[in-house]
């Protein structure tokens, strides 16, 4: 009999360099490396590591090119929601992941593997992540996790790759960074202590401009269309155009302290300039294109919608029903929004939309009232009050 096949979910990091050697020569395996490919990486960095897997001892490396899907089926209905986790995070890494696994696991079958693996540790989301997606989509193969079973140190992992005759730079390996188009995570060092922050050099991008820039998003039906003018059919390309303007500023920075899929607090920074900006766009073009309705139940199955993406329940078929609620709700978020950029910081100015809700012959707010009068609000005050004046009536009755 052969060896047995197994695919590595491979990102070139030192997790998963770990596994291709562990998995290939102490376990004689026969690995075959993927990347699924969200964005984050160039065309010299996917070569990179693909001869990275290769040097480790890969049988075959596979590139996966998922930026579109990714958008489709997750960035857009995020922009739609104006999700952020807790208030701060983009989702970044915990949306990537589902995708990814999605896209390796389908690989996984189209190569007849036996095995598939991957290098999340114990005490994080992403073993959730990649477990449930391999099980849902391919449950007769079988998953393997050397990290998190052998529970794995970094320290341990570097001494190792050295005594196999790998040698890297591992001075770069202290963080892990996982590089996306919706955000870069950052984890390690002072984000495992509760009282630290990352320190200027851990973060992937620089900050390189220090004069205020003015940046123009257009959106048509809740879409990016267009950054300062020049229109994008492409979208991930024109979220690539907001953050090559935004991270420049160092916009976007964050540290974001969430409770994981496992029960456990955890810290995580990150840098995210496009998500934050076009969220913060979208999100005031909608307040002025949006009734209040519309917006507060909006903003209801949004926060389901990022709660049930950041716990791994994509493929729970009540997501596309949400989605379906989320695209609804776009049909005239519609205009341009001009921000103010500078180092660390952004200013929201305004939006130029033909759906704009303040742009009526209704009234001026706080200044002139053209659709109602006088008495037609003091009527309506009397009226909406009867409730609350009736509670008050019956209090004051029974303290008698």
């Amino acid at each position: 009999m052969g060896k047995q096949k197994v695919v590595l979910a491979f990102s070139g990091g030192l997790d998963t360099s770990f596994c291709v050697k562990y998995l290939s020569e102490d376990k004689g395996y026969d690995v075959y490396t993927a990347i699924a490919n969200t964005g984050g990486f160039s065309k010299e960095e996917l070569a990179n590591i693909e001869k990275r897997a290769l040097a480790l001892g890969a049988v075959k490396h596979a590139t996966l090119d998922i930026e579109q899907e990714y958008y489709e089926k997750s960035i857009k209905y995020m922009i739609y929601g104006d999700i952020l986790r807790n208030g701060t995070y983009p989702i970044s890494v915990s949306s990537e992941r589902i995708f990814q696994a999605i896209a390796i696991i389908e690989y996984a079958k189209s190569v007849g593997a036996d095995c598939v693996a991957h290098g999340s540790t114990g005490a994080g989301n992403d073993q959730v992540r990649f477990d449930l997606t391999f099980q849902v989509l391919a449950p007769e193969i079988e998953i393997i996790t050397p990290t998190r079973d052998m529970t794995l140190t970094r320290e341990y992992e570097i001494n190792y790759l050295r005594e196999h005759g790998f040698e890297a730079d591992f001075k770069k390996m202290e963080y892990s960074i996982n590089k996306g188009l919706w955000g870069t995570s950052i984890g390690g060092k002072e984000t495992l202590r509760s009282e630290q922050t990352l320190p200027e050099e851990a973060y992937p991008s620089q900050v390189t401009a220090h004069a205020e820039e003015r940046l123009k998003i257009t959106f048509h039906e809740g879409e990016i269309a267009a950054v300062n003018g020049k229109p994008y059919a492409d979208k991930v390309e024109a979220i690539r155009a907001v953050e090559a303007i935004g991270s420049k500023f160092g916009i976007g920075r964050d540290m974001h302290i969430g409770d994981t899929i496992i029960g456990i607090k955890g810290r995580v920074g990150f840098e995210a300039a496009a998500p934050m900006l076009i969220i913060a766009a979208h999100r005031m073009l909608e307040k002025h294109t949006q009734t209040k309705w519309q917006i507060y139940w909006k903003e209801q199955v949004a926060n389901w919608y990022g709660m049930f993406l950041h716990e791994a329940q994509y493929l729970e078929p009540v997501m596309r029903d949400i989605e379906a609620m989320l695209a609804s709700s776009q049909r005239n978020v519609t205009g341009t929004v001009e921000l103010i950029l500078r180092p660390y910081s952004y200013t929201l100015v305004g939006v130029d939309s033909t759906f704009d809700l303040m742009k009526t012959d209704f009234g001026e707010y706080g200044e002139v009232n053209k659709a109602w009068t006088a008495d037609d609000v003091k009527g309506f005050t009397k009226i909406l009050g009867n409730q609350i004046k009736i509670y008050h009536n019956v209090q004051k009755r029974n303290k008698k």
